[in-house]
């Protein structure tokens, strides 16, 4: 018998309608109709809860084999989960540039340190680029952080590029302007993403 063909009797044994059972677990009522059709399988922590809740082992609920592929799944969901977590919160923390001396610039042959809201001196075009790089990747930041269980095939595939190509513009654009600690910055953050990218693919 198949998970889905048990869960379909355990939740008729108990006299529960799939609403019911739904608000038993926290999960939707549609969580509830796609493991009952096939259509899904529930992640490790519903199904301890499902286990709890109809008084059996997860080993009778599923074979061995499935457990192994929810195991690698739910482990899967848990790297994509921190690495999204680490890519927002880097990019949110670009926010400092506005802030910290990272920029710098020249007044009667001394060079001063000062935060992006302070720089004075530099050409327009060039400061609105340095607010452009660091709203864009803000932004990215807290979308990457707020959609973190959005399933959407564009999304799941490229936010990650994405946020390596803008930081890698960003970078670039202040290693050509001459605003070395922000181009530090920004690449030290690149270098954590791309080792993070390369750890989870392994």
């Amino acid at each position: 018998m198949q998970f889905n063909e048990k869960l379909q009797d355990l939740r008729k044994q108990k006299g529960l309608t799939q609403d019911q059972l739904a608000e038993m677990l926290f999960v939707s009522r549609t969580a509830v109709s796609k493991w009952e059709s096939g259509r899904g399988t529930p992640n490790i922590e519903s199904l301890k809860a499902i286990a709890k809740l109809f008084s059996v082992s997860i080993d009778e609920l599923l074979s061995g084999e499935q457990l192994l592929c929810l195991a690698e799944e739910d482990n899967k969901q848990k790297q994509k989960h921190f690495r999204d977590v680490v890519f927002g919160l880097l990019d949110i923390s670009v926010l400092l540039f506005l802030f910290l001396p990272l920029f710098a610039y020249k007044t009667d042959e001394v060079i001063r340190d000062v935060s992006l809201l302070n720089v004075t001196t530099t050409a327009p075009w060039l400061k609105i680029a340095y607010f452009a790089v660091v709203i864009i990747t803000v932004l990215f930041g807290v979308l990457t952080l707020s959609l973190q269980n959005y399933n959407g095939a564009f999304w799941v595939k490229n936010k990650s590029i994405i946020s390596l190509i803008i930081s890698a513009i960003g970078a670039l654009l202040f290693i050509i302007s001459l605003q070395p600690y922000a181009a530090v910055f920004l690449f030290v953050f690149l270098i954590i993403k791309v080792m993070i990218l390369n750890v989870s693919r392994v």
